[in-house]
């Protein structure tokens, strides 16, 4: 099923957050349907550093490449801001797709761009925007590639004005629309009742940040398709390595954390080692 398909059912997609080909594994193995490939976590993970435009195109494509050889499930992949202007956005487009995206989300801000979560953000017209989606549209090799817009007026122009750009965007050619941080149950409720059943819509829950935090469940009812946790991931791993180096630190052994950690067979388990090792013993020609 494609992923433009299994958005036009009722029931609303979970999509967590990912940044290599583990925690993609590990996620695609506890039975989602779908992944959203971060730049934040990639710029948490890979350069330990914070989610204001630091990670590069091709660090993104790289990284989607990767999974891409690791799980076969459709993948949500941040774009930013397309990385520049509406040529920079086709480049985003092709490169990310040849890699093995299924949808691409590209937002209005300037360029380098913050979390969406951040104070202190820029946007580019909305006319500048529509522009970029209509050229990604363009660019992209199969239909079934979805162009899912991004707007974070409401934090800079309002609420109001973020409503405005979201129909220009979806008018554009969008596939799926993403009004960014909410303040509230109210403003999740409204952007629903604005574009529920005209195009799919997507909610991201971040821990900490500007939009309550809410259930798969009760997003379905408002009526959104599609639901990422995009961030949750390196927050939980983070929180457990912090744990773990000051564990070993002070005790100088592994064994007082025995319990919250998988040992050398357990890990190979969950990659699936042996059953790698057997498959190449088909070729080793003996």
């Amino acid at each position: 099923m494609t992923l433009r398909a299994r958005l036009s059912r009722p029931e609303i997609l979970i999509a967590p957050g990912v940044y290599d080909g583990l925690t993609a594994s590990l996620a695609a193995d506890a039975g989602f349907e779908a992944l959203y490939l971060s730049g934040a976590a990639v710029a948490y993970t890979r350069l330990g550093r914070p989610d204001i435009g630091l990670s590069t195109m091709s660090e993104m494509a790289d990284t989607m490449a990767l999974i891409r050889d690791r799980v076969e499930i459709p993948v949500v992949i941040d774009a930013d801001t397309g990385f520049g202007n509406a040529l920079n956005a086709q480049r985003t487009m092709r490169a990310y797709e040849r890699a093995g995206a299924n949808a691409l989300q590209i937002e209005d801000q300037t360029y380098p761009k913050r979390c969406g979560h951040l104070a202190d953000k820029s946007l580019i017209s909305k006319a500048e925007m529509a522009g970029k989606i209509a050229a990604m549209a363009d660019a992209r090799a199969s239909a079934d590639t979805l162009i899912v817009a991004r707007t974070d007026a409401i934090a800079v122009e309002g609420f109001t004005a973020a409503v405005d750009r979201a129909g220009a965007y979806v008018d554009a050619g969008a596939d799926v629309l993403f009004i960014e941080a909410p303040r509230s149950g109210d403003e999740l409720s409204r952007i629903a009742a604005e574009f529920g059943g005209r195009i799919p819509l997507l909610a991201n829950m971040v821990e900490g940040g500007a939009t309550p935090v809410q259930a798969a469940g009760d997003l379905e009812r408002l009526g959104f398709s599609l639901v990422i946790f995009p961030g949750g991931i390196v927050r939980a791993l983070a929180k457990t390595a912090q744990d773990y180096y000051a564990s070993l630190r002070a005790h100088g052994s592994n064994r007082p954390f025995s319990d919250r950690m998988f040992d050398f067979d357990g890990l190979n388990g969950v990659i699936g080692t042996d059953a790698m090792l057997a498959s190449g013993k088909r070729f080793d020609g003996k």
